[in-house]
């Protein structure tokens, strides 16, 4: 397993070079940058005349190296990580890449891994009760539950609760994490159940959508799994229904939604960018909104680079989730 892992990161490096080249130049493409923020800002905030707004735009450029080649921008930006592990300086925050990022992404993280944990729990196990009881009324009111969640947009939903929140039940506060007074304080009970009331929102939405695909392809994996040989075999030789479905379906029905961890990693972590731009959450997909609308580039293409790094250790994890969760999986192609 250790081979495995250093073959994998290893592996990852050249990969995540390559994916910060693209991605700089994908970020770069559109014509205009920061500079134009700052003169749009003059003109239309401050009221400057626009050749004198340009003026300053055109001397901001030359002091933060906008004008550059985009090869030296990125290689300025790649050399800072690689030597100093500095992601460059956000032109919009003006402060450290770095802190920005972490003033995000353990909040992300956290918000992220409780919705992920919640749809993947409770959509399995209503995709199990689904699949045991095909064609019964509980089997067709969770299929209605998964329509809904895997059709309604999810900014629609966001929008609809929050309408409720602010005018039919006078929610004052929104758009944060705690109330003001517990936005400095130590963490208590109190602290943790005013942080439960202002995120329930998000995480009902992100729980509502990841949860209703679960359950939808736990279903469907588990029907085809039910109707196999084995299964058939087991049940021959009397074992009882609910050991044959546990103990022999269920894991085999596991294997395409442990794979899909792979890829599910990297859109926890945008932090359902639609819900969190209604409800104005400071995570990373607003982040990563925001700095592509206002060319804050240093900061999209560290998100972009956080983001494919998950991608690949999301990949990773769920390598070694199919390998426990079924021991004829070999990694490597050889026995452990």
């Amino acid at each position: 397993m250790l081979r495995f892992l250093a073959f994998r990161i290893l592996g990852a490096i050249p990969l995540l070079f390559l994916l910060s080249v693209v991605t700089f130049a994908i970020i770069q493409a559109p014509p205009g940058d920061y500079g134009d923020t700052i003169r749009s800002m003059l003109i239309n905030q401050g009221g400057v005349p626009a050749p004198q707004a340009e003026a300053q735009a055109e001397l901001y450029r030359q002091a933060n190296g906008l004008n550059d080649p985009i090869i030296v921008q990125y290689f300025r930006w790649i050399t800072g990580i690689v030597t100093r592990f500095d992601f460059g300086h956000s032109f919009f925050y003006n402060k450290p890449v770095g802190q920005v990022v972490m003033e995000r992404l353990p909040a992300t993280i956290a918000l992220a891994l409780v919705c992920h944990v919640l749809a993947s729990v409770l959509g399995i196990g209503l995709g199990i009760v689904a699949a045991t009881r095909q064609y019964s009324w509980a089997d067709t009111l969770l299929g209605i539950v998964s329509f809904l969640g895997m059709t309604i947009p999810r900014f629609l939903l966001a929008i609809i609760i929050l309408y409720l929140l602010v005018f039919k039940l006078n929610v004052s506060e929104v758009g944060m994490f705690f109330s003001a007074r517990y936005g400095g304080a130590p963490w208590s009970w109190d602290k943790f159940v005013n942080l439960v009331r202002h995120v329930w929102p998000v995480v009902f939405i992100a729980t509502f959508g990841g949860l209703a695909y679960n359950m939808r392809v736990m279903r469907a994996n588990l029907l085809d799994v039910l109707n196999s040989q084995y299964v058939e075999t087991a049940r021959a030789k009397g074992l009882p229904e609910g050991a044959v479905i546990m103990k022999h379906a269920v894991p085999n029905a596991l294997h395409p939604l442990v794979a899909y961890q792979g890829v599910v990693l990297p859109y926890m972590l945008t932090g359902e960018i639609e819900v969190a731009i209604v409800f104005g959450l400071a995570t990373v997909g607003p982040a990563i909104v925001g700095s592509m609308g206002v060319g804050d580039v240093y900061v999209t293409a560290t998100f972009m680079l956080v983001l494919a790094t998950t991608l690949i250790i999301g990949n990773i994890i769920a390598d070694l989730l199919l390998v426990a969760l079924d021991p004829r999986i070999r990694l490597g192609g050889k026995a452990e």
